[in-house]
């Protein structure tokens, strides 16, 4: 017998939300460093993010009754999710900053990690930075011949030192 209302809700599995929930943490992140507080933009992109991630949980949370509102609330979350893109691009092109290929190495490495949380994407800032430090002391260049895509990037507990029982590096 099927159900009178089927199960819904499971928003929280669905791999768009938690792309969307991480795009909305770096957006509040990447706003905080980049943009003037006191910017319109600063809240219209912190608020496309939150739209496109509720939008989501919503559509999902309205498809046991109805798969029409699902559809428009999914619909709304994608454009949400475009006008903040189209946010970030502006922020490129009026700084004369080029928007990274798709082919680009370091984009590469960032989509092999498969990210999912602020801290992974961190991480994965802090080593391209490390990256092109070591590359500059080396006289290289950052361009689309670099064909290198290795892929390990270390959370900074990882990296630091342990610390033993007094707070001095290496002692237990």
């Amino acid at each position: 017998m099927s159900e009178l209302i089927p199960k819904h809700g499971g928003y929280r599995k669905l791999k768009s939300f938690q792309v969307a929930q991480l795009a909305f943490d770096v957006t509040v992140r990447f706003v905080e460093l980049y943009i003037d507080r006191f910017s319109r933009t600063k809240d219209q992109m912190v608020q496309a993010a939150r739209s496109g991630v509720q939008n989501i949980a919503e559509g999902s949370q309205a498809s046991a009754t109805s798969k029409k509102m699902e559809i428009k609330l999914t619909q709304v979350a994608r454009a949400s999710l475009e006008e903040l893109r189209l946010d970030y691009e502006d922020f490129l092109r009026q700084r004369g900053l080029p928007a990274l290929e798709p082919q680009h190495p370091a984009l590469l490495r960032f989509k092999a990690l498969r990210t999912s949380t602020l801290a992974e994407v961190q991480a994965w800032v802090a080593d391209e930075r490390r990256r092109g430090l070591r590359e500059a002391r080396l006289g290289e260049t950052r361009t689309d011949r670099d064909t290198r895509t290795d892929t390990e990037t270390r959370t900074d507990t990882e990296t630091r030192p342990s610390r033993g029982e007094h707070g001095r590096t290496g002692t237990k």
